[in-house]
């Protein structure tokens, strides 16, 4: 039986596959660091129609595919691609939806309108996600989040998913980063929000707002550990988020970190 303790990172972007913000690139450095560093590791973000199947040869994992996730009273198919990341024994997981994830714009579309369905593609990759980690079967010790698409997985861990024994000893890093949209989720994203009967209205008050600042707030909330991932954060969350009781707090180290606070706050949480 290994004794290795398991990371998981559920990232928006991460290099190589798909850089928005320059987090990507910590995101890609954190993987191969905890790696190099005797984790066992694991990451898993969104199949996105501009991410090239053959370039960064993705595949499809058979036993894994065939989940239907039901948000909202409706059931959406889920595909699991998988690719080795470039330089690093470590496995990315690509979760795949034509509905919402095959269009070959990300959040916007070519005249820069918000898709419509942000608020639904987001609720569907954080159940998604969880979803995926209970047919791994692979009990994570730490679960990094980043990017807003991941700010319900937090709340999730604690309601939704809270009696699943694969999360059991799981412990959540959530990383505020800079805004990147203006747009609301939309009037529904409260309702579709609402995954099972273990999440009420009142757990997701946080989220309330369903903006860009509204997603980092809920996933901070219930994560037990904050780090800063930019050095541009809206004022309000920094004035929230940068001492919290009872929480770790890693701030935003510059560009040319090289990361080691991270490495010292998963082995810290790990070993609790």
């Amino acid at each position: 039986m290994s004794t290795k303790k398991r990371i998981l990172f559920i990232a928006t972007e991460m290099s190589p596959y798909l850089e928005l913000t320059e987090f990507a690139e910590v995101i890609n450095k954190l993987a191969i660091k905890s790696n190099d560093g005797g984790l066992e590791v694991r990451c898993i973000m969104p199949r996105f129609g501009v991410i090239n199947e053959r370039r960064h040869r993705l595949h499809e994992v058979v036993r894994l595919s065939g989940i239907n996730v039901s948000v909202d009273n409706d059931d959406h198919p889920l595909q699991i691609k998988v690719a080795s990341l470039p330089n690093a024994r470590l496995q990315v997981y690509f979760l795949e939806n034509e509905d919402f994830f095959k269009r070959k714009q990300i959040f916007h579309d070519d005249d820069e309108h918000w898709f419509e369905d942000n608020g639904l593609r987001t609720v569907f990759f954080c159940k998604g996600a969880l979803e995926t980690v209970k047919k791994f079967g692979w009990p994570p010790d730490i679960i990094h989040c980043s990017g807003w698409m991941t700010g319900l997985i937090p709340a999730y861990i604690k309601t939704a998913y809270k009696k699943e024994p694969v999360f059991s000893n799981s412990k959540v890093v959530f990383t505020i980063g800079q805004n990147t949209f203006k747009e609301k989720m939309g009037a529904d994203f409260m309702k579709q929000a609402l995954i099972n009967a273990n999440v009420k209205d009142k757990d997701l008050e946080p989220f309330k707002e369903a903006t860009n600042t509204a997603l980092f707030r809920g996933g901070a909330t219930y994560a037990d550990a904050i780090s800063f991932g930019a050095d541009k954060i809206d004022k309000k969350l920094v004035e929230e988020f940068a001492k919290v009781k009872g929480k770790k707090v890693v701030p935003f180290k510059g560009w040319d970190s090289d990361l080691t606070e991270y490495l010292e706050l998963y082995n810290d949480l790990a070993s609790k």
